[in-house]
Order: C-alpha cells, then sequence, then structure tokens
C-alpha cells in the first residue's frame, strides 16, 4: 500500500543558522528533535525540545531540496497566522525567512494520525470535526485567499489532456469513459463556487487526533464549498479500503444541502489529476510523491467505475 511519506532531512542537517533562528523563536537550545513521518516536503518535520522542556514542532525547508517548497512553507505561514483563536490548528509560534530556508514553528500537538485503514469512530470524529469547522468558517475567517477554481483550474482540467494523450498504463474504465470524465471535469469547476475556508489536502497524515481533533499543514488553503474538505477526505478512505465511500458521498451531499453528483464531479476530475501527475518525473526532492499519486488515481477509478455504474 503506498502511503503519503516522502524522504526527508533531520535537525542535525539544517544549516547552524536556522537550527539558531528555532531557538531564538523557542527562546532555548533545542536538546532533543524527532523526525515525524508523513507528508512529502523534503525539508525537516521535528518535534523537538529544549533544555527547559518546552516541546514545539518545527518545519524547514531551503530551495536546493526543491525550488518551490519556501514558497509553500510561507503560505502555510500567511495562512496560519491569520487563523481565529477557535480554529483546530496548531498555533504558529513563529517563523524565519532568509529568502532560501523557510522555517515554521507550531505549538506540538501531543496527539497521532488517525489509523489507516480508518477506525469507524475517527472516521466519524474527522468528519464531524471537519463539517463543524466549515460551519464556523463560512465566509472565510482568512483573508485575501484565492477560489478553489481560481487555484486549481489547471489540476482540475486533466482529463482533457489526458483525452489528447492516454498514457498506456490508464485505467482500463477510465479509457473506457473519458467523455464521461471530460464532462465531469466541467462540472466540477462549475461547482466549487464558496466562501468557506477549505484546507484541500485532507488525508491521515495532515490530521492529529488527541482529545480533539487537529488539522495541520495548510499551503493550500482556499475559498471554496463547504463540503469540499469532508468531500477531499474520502480520497483517503477509498485508498485504504474498509468503507462504503458511496454511502459516505451521499452523507456527505445530504449533510451540507449540495448536489451529489457535484460532489461525484469533483473526484472524478481529482482522479484525472492524480493520472496526469503520475505520469510526470518526481519532483526534485520528493521521490515517492508519484507512486501515491497513482495509488489514489487506481483507488478512485475503481470506486467511479462502480459508483456511476450502480446509479
Amino acid at each position: 500500500m503506498a502511503t503519503a511519506s516522502g524522504v526527508r532531512i533531520g535537525w542535525t542537517q539544517l544549516p547552524a543558522h536556522v537550527r539558531h533562528a528555532v531557538e531564538t523563536i523557542l527562546g532555548d537550545t533545542v536538546v532533543e528533535a524527532v523526525s515525524q513521518a508523513g507528508g512529502f516536503s523534503p525539508g525537516t518535520a521535528d518535534r523537538v525540545r529544549t533544555a527547559g522542556g518546552v516541546r514545539a514542532f518545527v518545519k524547514a525547508v531551503g530551495s536546493a531540496l526543491n525550488e518551490h517548497s519556501p514558497s509553500l512553507h510561507r503560505r502555510e505561514a500567511r495562512v496560519t497566522s491569520a487563523m481565529p483563536d477557535w480554529a483546530p490548528v496548531p498555533t504558529l509560534l513563529g517563523h524565519h525567512d532568509d529568502g532560501d530556508w523557510v522555517v515554521l514553528v507550531f505549538q506540538d500537538i501531543d496527539g497521532r494520525h488517525p489509523s489507516t485503514p480508518w477506525r469507524p469512530d475517527e472516521l466519524r470524529a474527522v468528519l464531524t470535526a471537519l463539517d463543524e469547522f466549515a460551519a464556523k468558517a463560512t465566509p472565510s475567517p482568512v483573508p485575501n485567499l484565492d477560489t478553489v477554481a481560481t487555484q486549481l483550474t489547471q489540476d482540475l482540467t486533466s482529463w482533457h489532456r489526458i483525452a489528447e494523450n492516454p498514457p498506456d498504463d490508464l485505467h482500463p474504465w477510465a479509457a473506457r469513459h473519458l467523455s464521461t470524465l471530460r464532462t465531469a471535469t466541467d462540472r466540477a469547476l462549475a461547482a466549487l463556487d464558496g466562501d468557506t475556508l477549505t484546507h484541500m489536502d485532507i488525508r491521515a497524515d495532515n490530521i492529529l487526533i488527541a482529545d480533539a481533533v487537529t488539522f495541520v499543514d495548510w499551503p493550500w488553503a482556499c475559498r471554496g464549498p463547504s463540503w469540499l474538505d469532508s468531500t477531499m477526505l474520502l480520497i483517503n478512505v477509498c485508498l485504504y479500503g474498509g468503507h462504503d465511500v458511496s454511502a459516505l458521498l451521499t452523507e456527505r451531499a445530504v449533510t451540507h444541502c449540495a448536489n451529489r453528483d457535484d460532489l461525484v464531479a469533483v473526484l472524478a476530475a481529482m482522479a484525472g489529476f492524480f493520472t496526469d501527475a503520475a505520469r510526470q518525473p518526481p519532483p526534485p526532492g520528493l521521490p515517492t510523491v508519484r507512486a501515491f499519486q497513482h495509488a489514489q488515481a487506481t483507488a478512485l477509478l475503481d470506486w467511479l467505475s462502480t459508483d456511476l455504474t450502480d446509479r
């Protein structure tokens, strides 16, 4: 089973001036750092402890590891620093940007990622937390965010590119239904209006469960419909199996008074994005991401082939 886990550097591999910047933010010397699994950034993701017992979560990346990753950290700093106090998001304690290395220092959450395959109780807790967040985060409390349709138009129109140049290993059902999938792409873009603050990258590795549910890693945040994040979570549920994704999708539509076909269209468009992205060369520093995208595409298309046939 493909996992959402890349190849990271560790705390000791950071330049000395970057480690010093973290210690300046924390006001103490870091004496312990434990690398965390999950996610694809080639930089650090460490839970650290200082000599005085202060704990924090540190993310740091430089442009030599991947030229696009520092800009994602900058965007995450902007989004998380604007979050309201009630948001189930770790507090940004400080950040450092020297033009090359970008460092984010967050409150450490003493939690764990949900189990995969998803446990029913944890899935229900996360869906409830997403619904509650969507209700409070409409309109978006973070200013000046793009809509999801604006931010992801290129990604969500992937079936049009695939139809022009299908890969040799294209999923057999998708190869027979390219016209349907292209139509779904157009419907998805039209369905994404909304002013709810959305995470847009909800997976088990971007969620922590403790006394409450916390959502981490916000560089892709944008504005969209209230049902978007809980629908996107079903990609992860679909990947790991064990649940009736069609029934869950119907529930999402009813909960948010949405048209179920719009939600299906968004998942179909995401399957196209994963299919198209998976055939590209791996980005520098992210050698495992293409296999994970391929696995998500396959899981979604297997589900779509059944869901669209049964209705």
